[in-house]
């Protein structure tokens, strides 16, 4: 992956899980609601100074979500925040860039 640029689509692994799992509750807040179910399906990332990870998350039923998680370098802590979240999301759409 170069530097700046996004990789290509993944299915989601246990470190993906995780992150996903570190974030649910920002999710929830900023969505207003509570997620029963909160299962990482596929992710991409984008090297910055550090690594934005784009996740397609299923929330129940036919609903996804996807997220745009930062994690710090480890050189700076490595913490792990929510930055951003589109929801309404089915499992067909892409999950890239947002």
């Amino acid at each position: 992956m170069m530097c700046g640029g996004t990789g290509s689509v993944q299915d989601a692994d246990e470190k993906v899980q995780g992150i996903c799992d570190s974030v649910k509750a920002h999710a929830e807040a900023k969505s207003g609601k509570e997620y029963g179910v909160f299962v990482a399906k596929k992710y991409a990332t984008q090297c910055v100074a550090g690594t934005n990870y784009f996740i397609k998350v299923h929330v129940g039923g036919d609903e996804h979500i996807h997220l745009c998680v930062y994690q710090k370098l480890p050189c700076h802590g490595g913490e792990i925040s929510l930055s951003k979240m589109e929801e309404s999301k089915t499992e067909h759409e892409p999950i890239g860039y947002f």
